[in-house]
């Protein structure tokens, strides 16, 4: 048996420490047990990593103080995973084992929730007749205590909260109660279910279409094989990938094993688990940052118990402990909201593929338009590739159509910002009681306020971008750092009184389908309005049953979603995300006009979206308006190939951050010719430069670019000057690999 313990402690060192294990501790510490440990002069919280028989610093080692929990928290494949994430992403290992379990579980407080239950005492009472307990006349209660034996014999046990609102008083009744061995008042578990209260009716799997029935075959099959692979369900809008999802899910439970379903959005959310919850009832367990914290706690240990062989979630699911998992699902596997901006700077897509080849499980990846880096994968035959590129029911493809707004500014004589087809399709659904949605990927009223005599603009303090008008509460704000300021009543620098509203966020556009369609009942879905834990279902629901003739949002409502009722679709400023400095800005906007075009025309009734930009003839909306995503691909893949860009290499994006310019600059460039020095020559680097966003939450941003086909040729020869390098004080450094975004 090991006597000596690996254990990463809760600060961040990035490396080991041995600790011995005492006799009495010997049986009860394994791999993922959270343990108590002395660390210079106080005791720190850490996991166990490893365990060994001998140390290089054994006459030195201090023993565990003790142990948290019952049974190690992370399982053993879970936690050679972290040190996989730790060491690809180059970030410290225990930023890698904080990132595998939620913070709800490793924090102290919380703890399952234990409240006060009271219960009537066995032999507390006689039988009537009729079959009641009643309670014997010789106790002669007050009246007060009657009513409260009669509530308990009503409803059961409760808990003593429950049960003092029910009987309108305080504890004393209740204690008096105890104190004459009629009731029992003991502590007991109460299991936080984030889904009370709401009832579904089960569903069973539905007949598939030859496409749905090919596709689970390919994913069955590679779940049956000794070393199952990843397969890319490229599926157009509307073509049934969930229900493939679903019956490929009973395959896996139907061999016993358990299943984990990656969502990317958070809104997206309650709709997919309600169709889960249908199929597969309380086995499924919900893992999102909008639970609370104990409902997470809850849920995670729901998991880790086996309650439930089912976890559905954001990106953090993704670390859920199932046991023995046959199927890790990531639907819409391309979006960006899988990778984490925070260290470690994962791709939870990239790290689902290799929990998959950990635990010998099949890996799934989703969507209607898969990121390029998966297509790559396809063709070079590292993915399987099931394709499904009809809707069900054969229901036909939106009818998609570009409006040139350049064209309507000229007409009207000024910029407009809805086409006269678009406000027509409007009004032509509305009179048929069918519903719109609108998509506007900008929050707010508008995106700046600037003065016309001087040019003034409303500039973040903090940041190199412009302060965002948000009309409603009257204000600006910074959507980078959050920063708030008074709309002021001039121009400050020339003192002229009038302001120019520059661009448009959704506020403003809510404000203007209020003139235009009076009548209609319209919401606004952003992140601006969904701050509350339901926000999310409240309005989708409204939306799903008819209360809301028109939805308008940002990307939030771009994918997922299904709506029968939906019939058009007006997308607006198209191009938007084409002017950033980013080579994947033809990507994203290609794959988010398709998404928001798949939300339009999946009932009956046949869909239309029109899609207006002032850049109509971009290679990006032309291939989206004729929905050829392999045609966009190897265009795109072309592009990229020239310039050595992923898919062809990995990219390695270091950002040197801080308050003084000066600083960065230096400390950048003198990173820099060192790792310079040992870079492979097959490695593509650029020196320090501002980056795109070069101030932000007022730190300055430099940046260094590292390309090249294999990452450990970059990430060690970082790792080795990172060990010796001492940043000046008040500057960062954070290390992005296989970064999406070069903002």
């Amino acid at each position: 048996m090991a006597s000596i313990a690996k254990v990463v402690v809760e600060i961040s060192l990035d490396r080991e420490f041995d600790y011995r294990i005492p006799a009495h501790l010997q049986s009860v510490i394994k791999v993922g047990t959270q343990v108590v440990v002395p660390f210079h002069s106080r005791e720190l919280r850490g996991f166990v990593v490893g365990l060994a028989n001998h140390s290089a610093f054994s006459d030195k080692l201090k023993e565990i103080a003790g142990v948290v929990g019952e049974k190690p928290l992370i399982p053993d494949p879970i936690m050679k995973l972290a040190y996989w994430i730790a060491d690809y992403y180059c970030a410290p290992i225990e930023h890698a084992v904080r990132t595998v379990l939620p913070s709800a579980v490793r924090k102290r407080g919380a703890q399952h929730k234990k409240q006060l239950v009271v219960s009537l005492v066995n032999d507390s009472g006689r039988r009537d007749a009729c079959g009641t307990e009643a309670v014997p006349q010789e106790a002669r209660l007050p009246e007060k205590q009657q009513m409260l034996i009669q509530i308990l014999l009503q409803h059961g046990s409760m808990t003593l909260s429950e049960l003092k609102e029910r009987g309108e008083c305080s504890d004393s009744p209740v204690r008096t109660l105890e104190k004459n061995g009629l009731v029992t008042i003991a502590e007991s578990t109460i299991q936080r279910d984030p889904h009370a209260g709401m009832e579904l009716l089960r569903t069973k799997p539905f007949d598939l279409m030859a496409e749905q029935q090919t596709a689970l075959d390919i994913i069955n099959a590679a779940m049956d094989r000794k070393k199952p692979g990843t397969v890319l369900l490229h599926g157009v809008t509307g073509s049934g990938k969930t229900e493939v999802y679903l019956q490929a899910i009973q395959h896996a439970l139907d061999q016993g094993k358990g299943a984990i379903v990656l969502v990317p959005e958070i809104s997206l959310t309650p709709q997919t688990v309600d169709r889960f919850r249908s199929r597969f009832g309380n086995c499924v367990a919900v893992l999102h940052s909008s639970l609370s914290e104990g409902e997470r706690h809850d849920e995670w240990h729901r998991i880790r118990n086996g309650e439930a062989t089912i976890a559905i979630g954001a990106r953090s699911a993704l670390f859920a402990p199932v046991e023995n998992p046959g199927l890790i699902v990531v639907d819409e596997e391309h979006e960006p909201t899988y990778k984490q901006d925070e260290s470690p700077r994962y791709n939870a897509r990239d790290v689902a593929v290799m929990r998959g080849h950990l635990e010998n499980c099949c890996v799934v990846l989703g969507s209607a338009t898969p990121a390029l880096e998966s297509f790559s994968n396809v063709r070079s035959g590292r993915y399987e590739l099931a394709e499904m590129l009809q809707r069900v029911d054969d229901r036909s493809m939106p009818l998609m159509r570009v409006v040139d707004m350049r064209i309507e500014a000229e007409k009207e004589g000024r910029p407009q910002i809805f086409s006269r087809e678009l406000v027509n399709g409007i009004y032509d659904r509305l009179n048929c009681r069918e519903q719109v949605i609108l998509f506007l990927n900008r929050r707010g009223f508008s995106s700046s306020l600037q003065c016309e005599q001087c040019g003034y603009v409303a500039e973040c303090e903090a940041c190199s971008v412009s302060m965002t008008y948000h009309k409603r509460e009257h204000k600006l704000l910074c959507h980078i750092c959050g920063a708030e300021k008074k709309v002021p009543d001039r121009c400050p620098d020339c003192r002229d009184p009038d302001f120019k509203y520059a661009g448009m966020g959704t506020q403003r556009i809510e404000e203007v389908l209020e003139r235009l369609c009076p009548n209609a009942r319209v919401a606004r879905m952003d992140s601006d309005t969904m701050r509350r834990k339901d926000s999310y279902r409240r309005v989708l629901d409204d939306f799903r049953i008819g209360k809301i003739d028109i939805l308008l949002g940002t990307q939030m409502i771009a994918k997922g979603l299904d709506f029968p009722n939906v019939t058009l679709v007006g997308v607006l400023y198209a191009d938007m995300s084409l002017h950033v400095p980013d080579f994947r800005a033809g990507e994203r906007t290609f794959q988010l006009l398709t998404q928001v075009a798949g939300r339009a025309g999946r009932g009956e009734k046949a869909g239309e979206v029109i899609v207006q930009a002032y850049t109509p003839h971009h290679p990006a909306i032309q291939a989206a308006n004729s929905l050829d995503y392999e045609g966009f691909c190897s265009q795109d893949l072309e592009f990229r190939k020239e310039l050595s860009y992923p898919p062809f290499s990995h990219l390695v994006l270091l950002t040197f951050k801080g308050e003084s310019e000066g600083d960065v600059i230096a400390a950048s460039d003198r990173f820099f010719e060192r790792l310079e020095r040992i870079l492979p020559e097959s490695v593509i680097h650029s020196p320090p430069m501002p980056a795109p966003l070069a101030r932000a939450k007022g730190a300055y941003r430099y940046q260094i670019m590292l390309r090249c086909e294999h990452t450990v040729k970059m990430t060690k020869p970082i790792r080795h000057v990172m060990t010796s390098f001492r940043l000046p004080k008040g500057v960062s450094l954070s290390v992005d690999v296989d970064a999406l975004s070069l903002l």
